[in-house]
């Protein structure tokens, strides 16, 4: 049976969205999505071991500090994915599986060409803001972006492949991407950081590999396998009217991820003067609470994928079912969460082996005050899919500038003379459950019909 389930193909996987009852649709689509939230959030946790455990915490402080300017500028591919997921869901909600093939190949070669582009940009981005920097981490973290360059069109590529493959309601495709992504990466740390003690340059090399190998199998996924959903290139050309569509649908997705990462940076530019040592007792933090963000976060595809085949299908009953069910499970994901993580927090910091006892307490307590916000931060994450699915984007948008800009940046600007470097930590908790309460509120007061053209 669950061979069978992995075999559908778009038509098959549409009919099962559209006649199954909400809960039963949710579970299937969010089973593969919350195994990929827990080996995204494995990503950053093994190569926080690896980076903590066999360089130094200024090599370590310097690749966390990085992670948010790099993240800006594959916010164009994120915030494309998705554009993606709603159109092409929209169409295969409708049942036009062909056009909906046509618009995937349009919409995976736009996002190469563009991660092309971004090269030069995130080179450009990096050395300014490197050249601002006041801490020991400044040299590194210049070296580590413009070696990183060389890994984003293949990181554009991969957010393109996840958007496509939500959309056609198999969020197993982006799981098994992530598997080997996993485990290429896990054995380019022990080739590059273990073997040949690369340091800085090992982290980039090890990304670097690992995306060369997924890309590779992402294209043979996409345009070589076999199968109902085979994309080609045969007579490829551009169509304005399908770009269009996607940067209208995409471009305040883009924004939002963008100003959401802009803000991380802004947020770990307040803390950089504290020096290295404190940013790496964030960054290990960061690193195990990824796995607390993650998975009540991660119904958010499946609930875009639903409400956008709903929407598109003319049943919006169904659509607000299916929103409901996903708040409802994201909470009580982070509430079993919270109830795992706290009590461990010294436990797993432990494991990353710091330097020196400093990096380990602020650790603890930074993890401490992160972990108690996953609820509204995973109820706001699911209420923005639904927005999504729903082709109004701009609302996220807003979500995300509010979630960081207007309460969380504002709230550390407030009060860090009071409570210094802790401001950040509880700036994130008074932000994601202020976010989350606002989400609610504006998901229950709107209308559902879609906000794409047809």
């Amino acid at each position: 049976m669950k061979l069978k389930f992995l075999g559908q193909t778009t038509a098959q996987r549409r009919e099962l969205i559209l006649t199954a009852s909400p809960l039963k649709t949710l579970i299937i689509l969010s089973l593969p999505a919350l195994m990929m939230a827990m080996l995204q959030a494995m990503m950053p946790f093994t190569d926080g071991l690896f980076i903590n455990r066999l360089t130094d915490h200024v090599t370590a402080s310097a690749v966390s500090f990085s992670q948010p300017i790099i993240s800006i500028v594959l916010a164009l591919g994120q915030g494309l994915s998705v554009g993606a997921t709603a159109i092409i869901g929209q169409l295969n909600g409708r049942g036009d599986i062909d056009e909906s093939r046509k618009t995937a190949t349009q919409i995976f070669v736009f996002a190469f060409l563009l991660g092309l582009v971004s090269i030069p940009l995130l080179f450009i981005i990096g050395t300014i803001i490197s050249y601002t920097l006041k801490s020991e981490i400044a040299p590194l973290v210049f070296r580590y972006i413009s070696l990183y360059c060389l890994v984003m069109p293949l990181s554009f590529m991969e957010s393109i492949y996840n958007g496509i493959k939500n959309a056609n309601g198999k969020p197993e495709a982006p799981f098994f991407r992530m598997i080997i992504m996993l485990i290429i990466k896990i054995i380019g740390n022990f080739i590059f950081l273990y073997l040949l003690r690369m340091k800085i340059d090992g982290c980039v090399l090890a990304s670097l590999l690992a995306n060369l190998v997924v890309a590779a199998w992402m294209f043979y996924d996409l345009f070589l396998k076999k199968s109902p959903d085979k994309l080609s290139l045969k007579k490829f050309k551009f169509s304005y009217p399908t770009l269009k569509e996607l940067l209208h649908v995409g471009f305040p997705a883009m924004l939002n991820y963008a100003f959401v990462f802009l803000g991380f940076f802004l947020i770990n530019n307040e803390m950089e003067p504290y020096g290295a040592v404190i940013l790496n007792g964030q960054s290990i933090a960061s690193n195990i609470s990824t796995i607390c963000f993650n998975i009540p976060g991660c119904f958010s595809a499946a609930v875009t994928t639903m409400v956008s085949m709903n929407i598109g299908s003319g049943n919006p009953k169904k659509a607000k079912r299916a929103c409901l069910l996903g708040c409802i499970t994201s909470a009580i994901s982070g509430a079993v969460l919270i109830a795992i993580i706290v009590p461990s927090s010294a436990y797993l910091v432990s494991m990353f082996k710091p330097e020196i006892p400093e990096i380990g307490d602020i650790a603890v307590a930074a993890l401490h005050i992160y972990t108690y916000s996953v609820i509204g931060f995973g109820v706001c994450m699911t209420v923005q899919g639904a927005f999504i699915g729903l082709g109004k984007t701009k609302i996220p948008l807003m979500l995300g500038v509010l979630r960081i800009w207007l309460l969380r940046y504002i709230f550390i600007l407030a009060t860090e003379r009071y409570l210094s470097y802790y401001s950040i930590y509880w700036g994130n908790l008074f932000s994601n459950i202020t976010a989350g309460l606002v989400a609610v509120i504006l998901i229950l007061n709107t209308k559902w019909v879609s906000g794409i053209k047809k």
